[in-house]
């Protein structure tokens, strides 16, 4: 009964979701976006060109993840598969191949693989001190033990840990004494040689490091701090010149200190200011973070270093960022004297490049992005370098300048929602061939993400001619707009960008705080919580490859051009085209009709209404101007909304015959946060248009209006302002409709502009986010998501219940944040930094795992770097990667994948060399390590004995012309004698 006699006051006489059968109300989960816990560490494969990201537990997710994500939408996800309990996250990441090696807080290291994403194998490590150590050529991960000094070593090819094992050599060293008792025994740190595999510095806490040599079995030579650096704290970093014949140690004092590796002398102490003064006033540094040696990619030699941390606290806060101290080239080992190769360490004095971070947050770790190669420690010829924030965002800084880089179109989007934090998020639903036109041309450097395959669905769904497409404020006023997709083919992939505060004019206090964009027009707009209103449009820049911005003065009330604030590098896209200074408090409610017509209201309690065809302002009064009071009974008692300012919280348009009008018209529906509804009317005055109220009502309850939907009474299509039904007002087509209103209390029902309806209160909870859907080949009806993460269905026009589903994966202070789309679509947040897109009519599916293909077998490292030849032939004990295996895994271990490969590849290189080499072409592909010794002794003895031959003949050469000049100069005395003779006797 109940049913029937709002489908009679509201003034719908037809069952306008009578198509909905009992059970489609079941919500899927068709897609996640964005990172659902503090990211806690990150790593970066130039090969295959993919970024992995792994996170810390939460509340929401008590085991952390591991995000793979490449070009475009490629992604998978990596996690716990429940069997270990309690709260575990990833504190390393490291990409070795086709293969990622993470470990996590409870020191198990798991060895993924990226084809097919499963675990190949596993390990949990009593402790794990430092940083592990692996290779993209290797089969091999050095794992530091923490305190008790040793070093493990984990075989990738078999997924478990291997025979040989490092013992803690500091303490077999009687002359350290007690700088390396205790903890100060540990490993902190480790890294392998740049160019010889057979030499891994180890970095005990006492501030001494070791270089181990696989070859020969124990540690080759010890580097000790001076005297004064010893007192400074604990060893943190170890680091190799890309040249292999410098040390770096850093500690927590600040300092770096640098040793010769062939002699183990001190060249240089410094900080990254510079040389360290000991006379001078201490400076308070914060300890060292990461350090990397990087390099160019044409010249290794060329060289500087990128510090994390490292800076004074007395510094001020712009200069605590990352810190690249640019060396320069290295001079030549063989002719630079101690005082040169010093000189080159304590620096110019004007090498130090600060990039700086975003005001507040500190650096908590980094990565560099090669250009294409990961050796070096993955530090030859970066492009950019992306930071890890105290504040848990990441930012992507250029490489060496520092300029930030928008991750628009360079990264995935859901690495955009911590890039930085999203504050707001809207939804539209575009006509796709709309969408399909609004691709951004905009000025970018080298793409850092292009590996992998998308596998999603290659088929566009069925039925659907619109793209939901998100609108994301981000923390730095900048809004991305992309397409969600359905779980079919995204055909068009790419972000749109528009930067709010460049338009506002101002990059100090822009906060956005409403955004709304035009479905048909794709016009959009944005409102600021200091009373602003930004309006784009799509265009063609006019001023690309220049910043044409100019100082406007400020017209509080008024209209401003902006054009002229256009992004330099955007040359086609989203422009600046206005700016509405309504200067009445944050911006509260924001509506861009496909019409030319915007609504805003401000908490400041005003409504305006924007014409874009001018553009001019038709309407701007306060709230109370059109709403008027109720009289109250003296029966009645005060209610404390009396007292609140009344402001807008929805606005909608639409065209419909008002209650009372023979004819139809521009309609504009407002909804306060005091549960009033007010219609204007839009009618033609000249070129544009003037906005009169029609009339308001009041709501059973005085709570927030959430959302207006018009839809057509006897349809039940929308009835929102479209190009089509307004050209139909020219031949008084009439469109009959009501207003569907949801406040956080009820749905109410009802034919504007002053007739009450049908209503209905939900008596349990406060609704958080409505509105009336259309999903495709199904009737229209209410979808409410409430605070306590229920999502409800009613029908149109009874208000009966259709189904209730409880979301528990949402979260809870979140839900106001939600939105819904016209298609049926609930974008709801499921932790701080993840959204969820959820389809409401649907068969309850989960979330299904991502198929995509991360690695393409096609691209492979380049060769490992080696030695020189003059080193070899001087003596330098080189170890290729298949002597490691050898050494490491002895000569029963089976040849791995890789070791196979590397060795066809030795043998393949020198092929083309002389003298025996052609005889060993044919001995097979494997070789006794001791064949191989013997091999490489007798070559190297072979190319000595070409030297050795080279020099007699030079000497002989020598001695023969020193013996023809002694010959000449004897002549020449003989015959001068023999000409004085004659000449005196004849």
């Amino acid at each position: 009964m109940a049913s029937f006699l709002r489908a009679k006051q509201s003034g719908v006489a037809t069952d306008l979701s009578s198509g909905l059968l009992p059970g489609s109300f079941n919500p899927d989960e068709l897609a996640r976006y964005g990172i659902n816990s503090q990211v806690s560490c990150i790593a970066y494969d130039p090969v295959q060109s993919l970024l992995a990201v792994g996170t810390s537990p939460s509340s929401f997710s008590p085991q952390g993840k591991i995000y793979v994500f490449g070009g475009g939408r490629v992604h998978r996800v990596l996690g716990s598969d429940g069997t270990k309990q309690g709260a575990v996250g990833y504190k390393q990441l490291r990409f070795v191949g086709d293969l990622l090696v993470s470990v996590d807080t409870g020191g198990e290291l798991v060895v993924w693989e990226l084809m097919t994403g499963e675990k190949r194998g596993r390990y949990t490590f009593a402790r794990v001190g430092g940083e592990v150590v692996a290779d993209p050529g290797l089969d091999w991960v050095f794992v530091p033990g923490g305190g008790n000094g040793g070093v493990e070593v984990f075989d990738l090819d078999r997924g478990r840990v291997g025979g040989f094992r490092l013992p803690c050599f500091v303490k077999m060293e009687q002359r350290f004494g007690r700088e390396v008792m205790g903890d100060r025994a540990g490993v902190v740190a480790m890294a392998m040689h740049p160019r010889d595999v057979g030499k891994l510095a180890i970095g005990y806490a006492g501030g001494v490091v070791g270089v181990y040599s696989f070859k020969m079995g124990g540690v080759q030579r010890w580097f000790e701090p001076p005297p004064e650096t010893k007192k400074g704290g604990r060893l943190t970093n170890v680091v190799w010149h890309p040249g292999g014949s410098f040390l770096m140690g850093g500690y927590e004092d600040g300092r770096m200190v640098f040793w010769d590796v062939k002699e183990g002398r001190v060249l240089a102490v410094r900080d990254v200011y510079g040389v360290v003064v000991e006379a001078e006033k201490k400076k308070d540094l914060v300890g060292l973070g990461r350090v990397k040696w990087c390099c160019k990619g044409g010249n290794p030699d060329d060289t500087g270093l990128v510090v994390a941390a490292g800076w004074d606290r007395n510094e001020t806060k712009e200069k605590r960022g990352i810190t690249f101290i640019d060396l320069g080239p290295t001079p030549v080992y063989a002719t630079s004297s101690w005082e040169v190769l010093g000189g080159y360490f304590r620096g110019r004095g004007e090498e130090r490049v600060v990039m700086e971070m975003p005001p507040g947050a500190e650096v908590v770790d980094y990565c560099l992005i090669p250009r294409e190669s990961p050796h070096f420690d993955g530090a030859q010829d970066p492009i950019a370098v992306m930071a890890m924030l105290s504040s848990g965002e990441i930012i992507t800084l250029s490489f060496p300048s520092g300029w930030p880089i928008t991750p628009t179109n360079m990264l995935h989007p859901s690495l955009s929602f911590v890039h930085p934090f999203v504050q707001k998020i809207g939804v539209a639903s575009v006509p796709r061939e709309r969408w399909l036109g609004m691709v951004e041309k905009r000025s970018q450097g080298e793409t850092i993400l292009r590996g992998g395959k998308h596998h999603g669905s290659s088929t566009r769904r069925k039925m659907v001619d619109v793209r939901n497409v998100i609108q994301v404020a981000h923390a730095d006023s900048t809004v991305r707009i992309w397409d969600a997709g359905y779980g079919d083919e995204v055909e068009n992939p790419g972000m749109l960008q528009v930067d709010v505060a460049r338009a506002v004019g101002r990059f100090e206090d822009v906060s956005v705080s409403a955004i709304h964009m035009g479905e048909a027009t794709g016009e959009f707009a944005a409102g600021t919580k200091t009373g602003e209103v930004v309006v784009f449009k799509w265009g063609v820049n006019t001023f690309h490859g220049r910043d044409a911005t100019k100082p406007l003065e400020s017209n509080p009330g008024g209209l401003t051009d902006i054009s002229t604030r256009a992004e330099p590098s955007l040359k086609e896209g989203l422009q600046p085209f206005v700016l509405y200074e309504m200067a009445q408090g944050p911006i509260s409610a924001l509506c861009v009709s496909d019409v030319g017509f915007i609504g805003v209201g401000s908490e400041g309690g005003h409504f305006s209404i924007l014409d874009l065809r001018g553009p001019s302002i038709i309407y701007a009064a306060p709230v109370t101007d059109f709403i008027t009071a109720e009289k109250k009974s003296f029966l009645k008692k005060s209610s404390s909304s009396n007292n609140r300012l009344e402001f807008p919280t929805a606005i909608s348009f639409g065209v419909m015959t008002l209650e009372g009008d023979s004819y139809s018209s521009i309609c504009c529906f407002v909804g306060t946060n005091l549960g009033h509804i007010a219609t204007f009317r839009l009618l033609p005055s000249g070129n544009s248009y003037t906005a009169k109220p029609a009339g308001h009502i009041k709501t059973s309850s005085s709570d927030r209006v959430i959302s207006l939907n018009p839809i057509n009474s006897e349809t039940g299509s929308p009835a929102t302002a479209t190009g089509p039904s307004v050209a139909g007002l020219r031949s008084n087509m009439q469109t009959h409709g009501v207003l569907v209103a949801i406040t956080q209390s009820e749905i109410r029902i009802f034919k504007p502009a002053t007739n009450k309806g049908a209503s209905k209160s939900f008596d349990d909870q406060l609704c958080d986010s409505a509105r009336v859907v259309h999903p495709p080949n199904l009737s229209p009806s209410i979808i409410c998501l409430f605070g306590d993460r229920t999502t409800r269905a009613y029908a149109i026009p009874s208000l009966k219940e259709l189904g209730r589903v409880s979301l528990a994966m949402l979260d809870p202070s979140r839900t106001l944040s939600s939105v819904i789309s016209k298609t049926g679509e609930l974008i709801a947040w499921n932790g701080p930094s993840e959204i969820a897109v959820m389809p409401v009519y649907g068969s309850g599916r989960g979330l299904a795992p991502s198929t995509d293909v991360l690695i393409t077998p096609e691209r492979v490292a380049p060769p490992r770097p080696t030695i020189s030849n003059l080193q070899w032939i001087s003596g330098t004990q080189y170890v290729s990667p298949t002597d490691l295996d050898l050494l490491i895994g002895g000569e029963g271990r089976p040849p791995s994948k890789r070791m196979i490969q590397a060795a066809e590849a030795e043998r393949l290189g020198q092929s083309g060399a002389a003298g025996s080499s052609s005889s060993r072409a044919g001995g097979g592909l494997q070789e006794g390590w001791g064949d191989y010794l013997v091999r490489q002794v007798n070559e190297r003895t072979e190319k000595l004995s070409f030297v050795d031959d080279a020099m007699m003949k030079l000497q002989e050469a020598s001695a023969g012309w020193a013996d023809d000049v002694n010959k000449t100069v004897k002549d020449q005395k003989r015959g001068l004698l023999l000409g004085g003779l004659k000449k005196s006797f004849f």
